[in-house]
Order: structure tokens, then sequence, then C-alpha cells
């Protein structure tokens, strides 16, 4: 099992409590809430990730 290594948005402030965080493996990222770091998470392939990031901009 690989240790996942999370991080928030460079956007996110340092204290900022409501954030998703995110762990990248080789093909796939982790996404989690930053609050309940021990709660359920969502993994999607890069691809899915990949998408979704080029239409995030459209939805704004």
């Amino acid at each position: 099992m690989i240790a996942l290594v999370w991080f928030k948005s460079s956007y996110s402030g340092a204290n900022e409590p409501d954030c998703v965080e995110v762990a990248l493996t080789p093909g796939h990222i982790h996404i989690r809430d930053s609050k309940t770091t021990d709660g359920d998470q969502l993994t999607v392939s890069a691809d899915t990730w990949a998408s979704f990031l080029s239409n995030a901009g459209h939805l704004v």
C-alpha cells in the first residue's frame, strides 16, 4: 500500500478549514475533505480528473 501525500490548492489559505485535499498516485487522483481526513475519499482516474479540471472553468 502506498502512503498518500495530501495537499491543498495553493489558492487555499494556510488556515482555511473548508478545503478539498488531493493526493496523486500513478494514474489516479484521490480526493478528500480536509475537515474529515479519516473519512471517505473519492478516487478517480487521471483522465477523469483532467476532464473535470478542463470543464470546471466553464461552470463559473
